[in-house]
């Protein structure tokens, strides 16, 4: 089948990534396992096609590969045609993987070792989204650095614990380029064609998607917990982050007030007035949903999992568990693991 390509600020970050810049057409690969995560492979696709309208000829290149199948179906049920397998070969100059919904059970060790194979062969490997879990069970990312959806960050993090990981929006190591997902694949993409043919084409493209706040890799995944909770007191601000910050070891009310400079009474004045909870209440919640996380995302023990998110008894996790989400965490797993039959 045929090779796809579309038609014919400063500010951003296009120093990275480990192509020489102004180099000829390149040939990118995207690698949709099935419930990939359509909003990223198109915010990563878009962009090579506008690179080339700009420019007027076809800069880029891509191919769709799957994994075995005529189609790939996206986590929100489409499916896309694929030009080949991916371990049908041929020569890329990158090969980006969109990660699919339940990457923790992924388990094609034909698609793994095909990644691995083109690694050998001087491919760039890329991941977006959860795709950093499959460079990490293809033994891709060893000693480099990557990033992953923040949704999934505590899941990565308990499933290769010798894999420096990081919140950025999007990551370059050693030549392995990895962004969080979401639109940040729009960001990591407007920096790889800035860097491949500079500043000026890559502004063209961003203004083309609206995108006229150009985001660093340095940029924050997530809002922050003024933004996402819409509180505007500064010491409230500080408290909820110092909980987000400290879930496996649980900092006491009073510490957590002399932490920032209120008296107890102040603090749990502060809850009540914007939450209308208290801060025990507020913690230990921020703690089970973090809990939930982790069932959903590893397969840690309902013990390992309650100590994770500071819990001295599992009893104790379990029975505030099920007060909060109606079924216990075992019930949870067994939830998780119906959906990923069902899907």
């Amino acid at each position: 089948m045929s090779e796809r390509s579309g038609e014919s600020n400063s500010g951003l970050d296009c120093t990275r990534f480990g192509v020489v810049a102004g180099q000829a057409e390149q040939c990118i690969a995207f690698f949709l396992p099935d419930t990939f995560g359509m909003l990223p492979f198109i915010s990563a696709v878009e962009p090579l096609r506008a690179a080339n309208r700009f420019s007027g000829r076809a800069l880029y290149q891509w191919r769709l590969l799957g994994s075995g199948q005529a189609n790939a179906v996206a986590n929100n049920g489409m499916a896309l045609s694929v030009d080949q397998g991916i371990d049908d070969g041929g020569r890329f100059d990158r090969l980006i993987v969109c990660g699919p919904h339940e990457p923790l059970h992924y388990s094609d060790k034909r698609a793994l070792r095909a990644l691995r194979q083109f690694a050998a062969r001087g491919t760039l490997i890329g991941a977006l989204d959860t795709g950093s879990y499959l460079l990490a069970q293809a033994e891709l990312i060893k000693h480099r650095r990557c990033t992953i959806h923040w949704e999934n960050l505590p899941g990565f993090r308990e499933a290769f614990p010798h894999i420096v990981v990081s919140s950025e929006l999007f990551e370059d190591d050693e030549g392995l380029f990895t962004c969080a997902g979401g639109t940040a694949s729009l960001d990591m993409m407007l920096a790889i064609i800035g860097q491949d043919h500079g500043p000026a084409l890559a502004l063209q493209v961003a203004e083309l998607f609206i995108a006229t706040g150009s985001r660093t890799a340095a940029d924050p995944q997530r809002r922050s917990i003024v933004e996402r909770a819409g509180i505007h007191h500064a010491g409230l601000a500080s408290c909820i982050e110092l909980m987000e910050a400290n879930l496996d070891q649980p900092i006491g009310t009073a510490e957590l007030a002399a932490m920032i400079n209120l008296s107890v009474r102040q603090l749990e004045r502060l809850f009540r007035t914007h939450l209308q909870t208290t801060p025990t209440l507020y913690y230990q919640k921020t703690r089970l949903r973090a809990g939930h996380e982790l069932l959903r995302q590893t397969t840690m023990s309902v013990l390992d999992v309650a100590t994770a998110v500071g819990f001295t008894s599992t009893d104790y996790f379990s029975r505030r568990f099920r007060i909060l989400y109606g079924y216990s965490p075992t019930e949870a797993r067994k939830r998780q693991s119906a959906f990923q039959v069902s899907s």
